[in-house]
């Protein structure tokens, strides 16, 4: 008894920080394609409303906004907490968002407009709301392109500088829902205030920093 190894209790599986990370990971994958397994569903069986198309192109114009936002939150959320593995799942959260981003543009081209050209330039030209969202889908395609490995390395600090935009991008999205939506405007709103939220992390680190290294 005396002679016999002292047994250390395991660590739980949960409490591998590669595991956690494998974890969130799934969480993503689920999450992410929910909404798009949920509405086709509901295409086949009839519970999107009277109004199929728009609610299509709400769900999926919402779910951009969440996940751009939730990638922009990646950064600030490991600088404030110090969990460094946190970083991983960025690229995932953004490719996401430019997923949800086209399925959003292509419901509004393809089932509003039938991918009538004319009418959807008209569209991007005349109306604040398209022009803004439009815009914003265009600025999220370089950053989901360079999102690789290769590309980071590639490109250098230049990277970060180009993928700044994404703010911009989120930005122009929480204009679009803003104009979109006219009176209700809560969930626009509530999405505006995160985004100044993280964009002010941001610049109280980028401030610290000037004064560590002045």
């Amino acid at each position: 008894m005396g002679n016999a190894a002292v047994r250390r209790p395991r660590a739980s599986w949960i409490a591998d920080p590669k595991r956690q990370i494998l974890l969130l990971k799934i969480a993503v994958w689920v999450i992410g394609l929910g909404p798009v397994v949920w509405l086709t569903a509901g295409i086949f069986q009839g519970f999107l409303g009277a109004n199929p198309v728009e609610k299509i192109i709400h769900v999926e114009g919402r779910w951009t906004l969440v996940f751009l936002i939730a990638t922009l939150a990646v950064t600030p959320v490991r600088r404030l907490s110090g969990w460094n593995r946190i970083i991983q799942l960025r690229r995932l959260l953004g490719l996401f968002a430019f997923f949800h981003a086209c399925v959003h543009f292509l419901s509004y081209a393809g089932l509003d407009y039938f991918f009538a050209l004319g009418l959807i330039l008209d569209d991007v030209l005349e109306r604040r709301y398209i022009t803004a969202g439009f815009t914003a889908l265009v600025l999220m395609v370089p950053l989901a392109v360079t999102s690789t490995r290769g590309w980071i390395r590639r490109l250098g600090k230049r990277w970060q500088r180009l993928h700044r935009l994404a703010y911009v991008a989120g930005g122009l999205g929480v204009l679009h829902y803003y104009w979109k939506v006219r009176a209700d405007t809560f969930w626009p709103l509530v999405a505006a205030v995160t985004l100044a939220g993280l964009f002010a992390i941001r610049l109280a680190y980028r401030g610290k920093r000037k004064k560590k290294g002045g």
